[in-house]
């Protein structure tokens, strides 16, 4: 519907919480979208996923918000400074556009906000309605919307399992699973954002070799939607015009 279309255009543009720890979840609701919540303690594996559509993360942190999250077994001076959070961009890269995102945090590399405290990153993520192709190196990706133009939510042409265009090739190829291409989401968006269908070679001659050595596909998520005017009021309230 045309309000879908600006409201979903706001959320992919501002996308930026499950609690793992452990694990519990809460859930609230963005533009009729459910927002999930996870928190997972520093060392562990954030598990982000979506029964349907894909991942569109609404904010990232790491730090430490509460001395009762992530505090048990911990001494009073590892979690006493509830005043620590940062950003985790990366998180966003990683995970936006999946339909499932597992992140090791301790391979992370995020910048340490509160030195001696015991830290947990927080995610919230929505899942939004999406069309996924995936196309192995050497093949065509056709994106196509019977209703509305294409609008790409995410685009990678690398590795991220070690399952995805697998058949026939050496295990060799198939371990690096922490390989993306810096330029393939901007790449992808010029070429086929806002079409009725779109075909894209995936190949190192295109997207240039992010990691030698590997077996690569190219991954895109995207969204058919229709061209509506309207007029946004803090990012989350749409009003047709």
């Amino acid at each position: 519907s045309c309000i879908f279309c600006c409201c979903l255009t706001v959320v992919l543009l501002n996308s930026r919480l499950l609690i793992s720890a452990g694990i519990s979840l809460s859930m609230n609701h963005i533009n009729n979208q459910q927002l999930k919540t996870v928190v997972t303690c520093d060392g562990f594996v954030q598990h982000l996923s979506c029964d349907t559509g894909v991942i569109s993360v609404q904010s990232a942190t790491y730090g430490r918000t509460s001395s009762q999250i992530c505090s048990f077994g911990r001494p009073q001076s590892q979690i006493s400074n509830t005043w620590c959070s940062i950003n985790v961009p990366v998180i966003y890269k990683r995970c936006n556009g999946l339909r499932a995102c597992g992140l090791n945090t301790q391979g992370l590399s995020t910048p340490d906000p509160c030195f001696g405290t015991y830290k947990y990153y927080t995610t919230n993520y929505i899942c939004i309605p999406a069309e996924t192709s995936v196309t192995c190196h050497g093949g065509y990706g056709y994106l196509k919307c019977k209703n509305g133009k294409t609008q790409i939510n995410t685009a990678n042409y690398g590795r991220t399992d070690k399952i995805t265009c697998s058949q026939g090739r050496p295990s060799e190829q198939l371990q690096n699973t922490n390989c993306f291409s810096p330029n393939a989401l901007n790449f992808v968006s010029k070429r086929c954002e806002g079409k009725s269908s779109c075909s894209i070679l995936a190949s190192n001659s295109v997207f240039s070799d992010p990691c030698f050595g590997t077996f690569k596909y190219l991954y895109i998520a995207y969204s058919c939607v229709s061209k509506c005017k309207c007029y946004c009021i803090e990012k989350l309230y749409c009003i047709i015009f």
